[in-house]
């Protein structure tokens, strides 16, 4: 999941694989090949640069939807005894790593959120702009679906996701409306609950900020499929994972997937030593050095060219780190 692109073009490739490749170089800690964990295959686009960039690479990939675990096998059919595929969600990446039978990795990749490829299929539910079931689920042997949510949860409880997940603004008239109209007839289709969006929305505001229903899909998509829960369970799992020298890249495209990996970093690169203790920055008390470092200043943003290369990359958001040292 998460190229985000047109024609499958993995988003900022050129940054992500200059990134990664000094971790995964070289033989790892062990003395066996260096191991990258891609958390997110999708389409393999940003797995197949690193492959080709890194002789003898040892992958794993992951994801939940068995689409895109088909085209991996694609790639394992090109790369014989490198690539190891996983049909799981991310938040399994530690039970993972060691059925593979590793221990640790060099490298961790995260393109979060949902993939072109998804978006374009329009029998997934992903997409607003075309009609189809109310499904949205990353994996498709999972229960939940957003006709059951639109359906099935309380008025209260619609309005929180939509609120929470969606940063919706009239939540509440949105998850009332619904409620109205699923009362005559279930809500079943992405072009009748867009519809309902756009009819509860005042008028001032569906004028700007793009199609009304953008948020509430968004929500809804992140309920079913549990995306934050997820990421807040993987994002430590992924980076205890990695060896000294190894790296962490995530790309985001919400606020709320970018803002839980921009945290679990500033825990992770911060000075934990009491304000105003003398001890020098070379020299740190045992246990009190950061274990990581920033690899980026801030989020980082497409390029003008990749933008027109790649016009979904638009809301793209790149942090990388670097683990400098064992935990004490």
């Amino acid at each position: 999941m998460g190229e985000h692109a047109y024609a499958h073009v993995p988003v900022l490739a050129g940054r992500v694989t200059a990134l990664l490749v000094p971790a995964l170089t070289g033989p790892g800690p062990d003395g066996g090949p260096p191991v990258l964990v891609d958390a997110t295959l999708g389409r393999a686009g940003h797995a197949r640069a690193l492959l080709e960039a890194c002789p003898g690479l040892l992958l794993i990939g992951i994801d939940a939807d068995e689409s895109a675990i088909e085209a991996g096998r694609a790639l394992a059919a090109e790369y014989p005894g490198q690539v190891t595929l996983a049909h799981a969600f991310y938040d399994q990446i530690g039970a993972i790593v060691a059925r593979a039978g590793h221990r640790r990795v060099q490298g961790v990749l995260f393109d979060l959120g949902v993939s072109s490829p998804q978006l374009d299929d329009t029998s997934r539910g992903f997409s607003y702009a075309q009609d189809a079931p109310l499904d949205m689920r990353m994996d498709q042997t999972a229960s939940k679906t957003a006709e059951r949510v639109v359906n099935d949860y309380p008025v209260s409880e619609l309005a929180r996701v939509l609120a929470e997940y969606g940063e919706e603004r009239f939540a509440r008239r949105i998850a009332e409306a619904v409620a109205r109209e699923r009362a005559r007839e279930p809500v079943t289709s992405t072009l009748r609950l867009s519809a309902i969006v756009k009819d509860a929305i005042p008028a001032p505001a569906r004028r700007t900020g793009g199609n009304p229903a953008k948020r509430t899909f968004q929500a809804l998509r992140i309920e079913v499929n549990d995306e934050l829960g997820a990421l807040r369970r993987a994002l430590p799992a992924a980076l205890d994972l990695l060896s000294p020298g190894g790296r962490f890249v995530a790309l985001a495209y919400h606020s709320l997937e970018d803002r839980l990996v921009k945290r679990e970093l500033a825990a992770r690169t911060a000075d934990p030593a009491p304000p105003g203790l003398p001890v020098r920055a070379d020299d740190p008390l045992p246990g009190t050095a950061p274990r990581f470092r920033l690899l980026t200043r801030g989020a980082e943003r497409p390029s003008e060219a990749e933008l027109a290369a790649n016009p979904r990359s638009a809301s793209a958001r790149l942090r990388a780190a670097e683990r400098i040292r064992e935990a004490a």
